[in-house]
């Protein structure tokens, strides 16, 4: 799992007034919370973060805050991250403290491998869960969750039950749901419909 240095500057003052104070100077404000720890205000330069979180573990991205003294090394993860609707510019950000031995529940992307049968012969491959959560340590989250898809025909569904993770990472799941499945084309579908009506209305002539 990627580990970068993110430098953070304490703050005390917080409000609307105060974030767009910091804003303007180029710094985005944020809070830092986790089990057994007061929240704490800090702010960052928005690149920084634009730039750790930039690697293939994305938000999973484990972030060892420098700069402040009570976070100093302190490693937390993008919990949240707000974005002004038009300029799509960094508002406020939340993040969550872990601990590096205590398991912890992630959000990991979904990765096809290969085209299955089924899209050879016309179909397409859905997939309906593009994130699925995990269970692990922080240092052991994988990038993605791969299901390889080639043997799929169509009509063919993947549950989560069946979706195989690397050795200590769980998902959980109380109902055993759909992640990708092979449908065939609709377009098939209704002009086998629209034939058959043909043959329908030429019979009854």
């Amino acid at each position: 799992m990627a580990q970068i240095e993110l430098n953070v500057t304490s703050r005390e003052a917080s409000g609307k007034g105060i974030s767009r104070k910091l804003r303007a100077a180029g710094q985005v404000p944020a809070v830092v919370y986790g089990k057994g720890m007061e929240p704490s205000k800090i702010s960052f330069e928005p690149k920084a973060l634009e730039a750790a979180i930039s690697g293939d573990a994305g938000w999973n991205t484990l972030l060892t805050l420098r700069g402040a003294s009570e976070l100093d090394g302190k490693v937390v993860v993008l919990k949240d991250l707000e974005l002004h609707p038009l300029r799509r510019d960094m508002v406020c950000a939340d993040f969550h403290a872990i601990d590096l031995n205590k398991k912890v529940h992630f959000m990991v992307p979904v990765v096809a491998v290969g085209q299955s049968e089924g899209e050879k012969m016309g179909g397409t491959l859905q997939v309906i869960r593009h994130e699925l959560e995990v269970i692990c340590l922080p240092t052991a989250v994988p990038q993605a969750i791969e299901i390889n898809v080639e043997a799929l025909t169509i009509g063919d569904v993947v549950h989560v039950e069946e979706v195989v993770v690397p050795e200590g990472v769980e998902v959980p799941f109380d109902v055993n749901f759909t992640v990708l499945t092979v449908k065939g084309h609709k377009e098939e579908a209704t002009d086998g419909g629209e034939a058959e009506a043909e043959e329908g209305v030429a019979a009854e002539e």
